[in-house]
């Protein structure tokens, strides 16, 4: 028996007939964990980026035409396949089957606030809402939908902001597509005044 690749080794790449672009597509955005980009994409499989930017929406597509259970999307910084918006539900029940991996009210407050007015620190937060924000941060963090993204200039305060994984989650390519809510929200400006002693 040959010896396996040493994790500096590349993993040999199968001898035979190549498979088609769009099955080698499939099976690898298949077992992706996070969203995978065209670049990383066209290297791993061996392609053209232009080839792979023309057949990824095509795929999408038919899945839609085809009234699968699934949907290949765009979003943050590659592509990856969803469970279809139609089986959600019945997708969600399997899943979590008496768990309660939902957000808190608590949490998808904050998570709204740093979405919305980003990058924030805790204090202006819990001005917004009105209490502590430091358990829900904590919370936020661990499930990666936030993060550190640096320190206010005046104060030192840590910065939040949300991740990539927030815009996987959320189906989004970018922050420009959250619904418009910030009028519903201080400003800045006014979290300035609440926030002075």
């Amino acid at each position: 028996m040959p010896p396996l690749p040493t994790p500096s080794q590349p993993t040999p790449v199968p001898r035979g007939e190549r498979p088609p672009l769009a099955a080698l597509l499939e099976a690898v955005l298949m077992v992706a964990e996070q969203p995978v980009g065209v670049a990383e994409l066209a290297t791993g499989l061996g392609a053209s980026a232009r080839e792979i930017e023309r057949l990824l929406p095509r795929l999408a597509e038919s899945y839609v035409d085809d009234g699968r259970g699934f949907r290949l999307r765009h979003v943050g910084t590659g592509w990856r396949f969803y469970t279809a918006d139609e089986c959600a539900p019945w997708v969600e029940g399997f899943v979590l089957a008496g768990q309660s991996a939902r957000l808190s009210q608590a949490a998808l407050e904050t998570l709204a606030v740093v979405a919305y007015q980003q990058p924030v620190s805790r204090g202006r937060i819990s001005a917004v809402r009105g209490v502590s924000a430091d358990g829900v941060i904590r919370t936020l963090t661990a499930r990666r939908l936030v993060e550190e993204v640096g320190h206010d200039p005046e104060t030192g305060a840590i910065l939040y902001g949300t991740t990539d994984y927030f815009l996987e989650r959320m189906g989004l390519r970018s922050l420009e597509e959250l619904p418009p809510l910030a009028p519903l929200l201080p400003g800045l400006d006014d979290l300035d005044d609440l926030v002075a002693p």
